[in-house]
């Protein structure tokens, strides 16, 4: 079971509601940091199974979190990050999505709306998914892509890849998109087919289909 979390936020008052409202859902906290280095430190050597991260930390308050993440991921491939910040750092957002290996959340502090959601997040992150706002999602791909193999998708399907990338279930795209689940369904295969993914797992189909259409930005 996915359970130990590691906490990096330099406000008292919101770290300290995070700790409480993870361990209220059954989670440990292994540790809760305030700083660049004290986070980097604490992700090689708990490597905890998520870790929730946001981009400003001491002592520069610019981008410690993120580079502490990524340094982090380097040594340790896959270490699950769930990034919560006030912020969109669009190149290394691209960064964390690039080794390809999933397990990467990036939401914004104020977009999120209830415990059920943040938990859920939480969760996905840790399990190897992605949840990813749709302002983050919006900004990665500002460039417009067009390249190969994604131009192949339909303008439905790149909707259901979009809520793919937010981590949303078959159920909960078909509710968003008013389409049936047998519909959602056969446009995730379509999405797979079209993308070169070769028959596994659909979770990991999906990560793979989702760090494809976030990546892409980096090269429209």
């Amino acid at each position: 079971m996915l359970n130990r979390v590691l906490i990096a936020e330099d406000l008292y008052l919101l770290r300290d509601g995070l700790v409480h409202l993870l361990q209220a859902h059954g989670f440990t906290v292994v540790a809760a940091v305030e700083s660049g280095p004290e986070l980097l430190k604490a992700l090689i050597e708990l490597k905890p199974d998520v870790s929730i991260v946001d981009v400003r930390l001491p002592p520069t308050f610019t981008d410690e979190g993120l580079q502490a993440s990524l340094e982090a991921r380097r040594q340790i491939p896959g270490l699950p990050i769930l990034i919560l910040s006030q912020h969109v750092e669009q190149l290394y957002a691209q960064e964390l999505l690039a080794d390809g290996t999933g397990a990467i959340g990036y939401l914004l502090k104020d977009r999120v709306f209830n415990s059920e959601q943040f938990i859920d997040a939480v969760r996905r992150v840790g399990a190897g998914g992605t949840a990813m706002d749709p302002e983050v999602i919006a900004k990665l791909l500002a460039s417009n892509v067009r390249h190969e193999p994604l131009g192949r998708l339909t303008p439905r399907e790149r909707e259901v890849l979009e809520a793919m990338a937010e981590g949303r279930s078959n159920a909960a795209i078909s509710q968003r998109l008013f389409l049936s689940e047998s519909a959602v369904a056969k446009h995730t295969a379509s999405i797979f087919a079209k993308l070169d993914l070769s028959p596994s797992d659909d979770d990991n189909r999906r990560v793979l289909a989702v760090l494809a259409y976030l990546n892409a930005a980096k090269g429209g």
